[in-house]
């Protein structure tokens, strides 16, 4: 019989082991990639901004928010008191100068008015008759001086008769003060009827009306404000009143640009120029320390749509560079740091100088040029430099995608 056993030679078992173990080693290899792979940290999206080349500013803004204030606004009552008897006017309306807005029961003056005039014509009649009489006793005085040249009368005729003239021209006299003592009173009465009626100082509109018609209304005291009876708007000039920080109102001139922006017209810029710095400090909080500035629209005919009373925001300009690389202020870092996106996908802090700046844009002398992305949403989790990131596009359409 044949013998039909095999035998293996050390070479061909040794071949075996080796690829064997470069099967387990790249098995192993494969799992470790793909635990890698499936436990590898997310990348962080970002919004990001590129740096361009624009004008920065050197501005100033207001500390709280400001007000559309009107250049002439008086809040009306009538200089005397007592019973609404006629209201002319509604809220909203809009009233011409001189127009009566309001009037207060009047019949006493009115009646105390017509009594002066008929005292005045009894005073004028009493004028022409004693007036009359002294001119007749005035010629019987130049008669008698005539006569007495002829030894006709006596001397004491003629001293009769002077005397009697001058007595007639002093009553003539005294009658006329009368009339001017009625014509005074007439003119007082007519003050006082003019007490009882409102008219408007101004064209403007009517903002509010207190009072009905039968109430009473009461002047204001010295000192005790009370709720006026018309409230007058001249709505054709307009500007802001805004606060500023009395460290940055130190800086700032009358003339000066400035840009108004309001919540009611967002992305809205309206130009205008720093027409009054109040010459006090306003101490609103011990902290918090103001001047008033106040801001007038550069085109008066843009803001005559606005509103008496809308919040209002003003940046006044104290300089600026043109044709700079500038990126947004708000990405910015605390000690002037930015994180850009590299082409590689990973955030990179980077030091830079910086030179103008405001809220909207700042100034880069170096460490950013032109084109480098950099890092706006700085407050999302996970936003550091060394950390993978996409943008927000970027994974839009990647999700589109999927």
């Amino acid at each position: 019989m044949k013998n039909t056993s095999r035998s293996f030679s050390p070479w061909t078992q040794s071949g075996g082991l080796a690829l064997g173990l470069a099967f387990g080693l790249a098995a192993i290899a494969l799992l470790a990639a793909a635990a890698w792979y499936f436990t590898r940290p997310k990348p962080v999206t970002v919004t990001v901004a590129l740096a361009d080349v624009g004008r920065v500013e050197n501005t100033v803004a207001n500390t709280r928010a400001g007000s559309v204030m009107a250049c002439r606004r008086a809040k009306l009552a009538p200089p005397a008191g007592g019973r609404i008897a006629r209201i002319n006017v509604t809220e909203g309306d809009r009233g011409r100068r001189g127009q009566v807005l309001l009037t207060l029961w009047s019949d006493d003056v009115a009646a105390r008015e017509r009594m002066s005039r008929e005292q005045l014509q009894t005073a004028k009649a009493r004028v022409r008759e004693v007036c009359e009489l002294a001119k007749a006793s005035a010629r019987d005085a130049r008669r008698a001086q005539e006569l007495r040249a002829r030894n006709f009368v006596s001397q004491e005729a003629v001293e009769r008769a002077s005397t009697d003239a001058a007595a007639k021209q002093a009553s003539c006299d005294l009658a006329g003060t009368q009339v001017a003592e009625g014509e005074a009173r007439i003119q007082a009465s007519r003050a006082d009827i003019d007490r009882t009626v409102l008219r408007a100082p101004f064209a403007g509109i009517v903002a509010e009306v207190n009072g009905e018609v039968g109430e009473y209304l009461t002047p204001s005291p010295p000192g005790i404000p009370t709720l006026p009876a018309v409230d007058l708007i001249d709505d054709s000039c307009l500007y802001v009143s805004a606060p500023i920080d009395e460290v940055d109102a130190a800086q700032l001139k009358v003339g000066m640009s400035a840009r108004v922006t309001l919540d009611a017209y967002r992305g809205q810029h309206y130009p205008g120029r720093v027409r009054r710095i109040a010459p006090y400090v306003l101490a609103v909080e011990k902290q918090a320390r103001t001047v008033e500035v106040e801001v007038e629209f550069d085109r008066p005919a843009d803001a005559k749509h606005l509103l008496v009373g809308y919040s209002a925001d003003i940046e006044i300009v104290l300089g600026g560079h043109d044709k700079v690389v500038r990126i947004p202020t708000p990405a910015l870092m605390p000690g002037n740091r930015v994180l850009l996106l590299g082409a590689d996908g990973l955030l990179q802090e980077r030091k830079i100088e910086t030179g103008l700046s405001n809220w909207e844009f700042t100034e880069m002398k170096s460490g950013v040029s032109r084109g480098d992305q950099v890092v706006a949403s700085l407050e999302r989790e996970g936003v550091k430099g060394g950390a993978r990131a996409v943008t927000e596009h970027k994974d839009a359409a990647k999700a589109k995608a999927e």
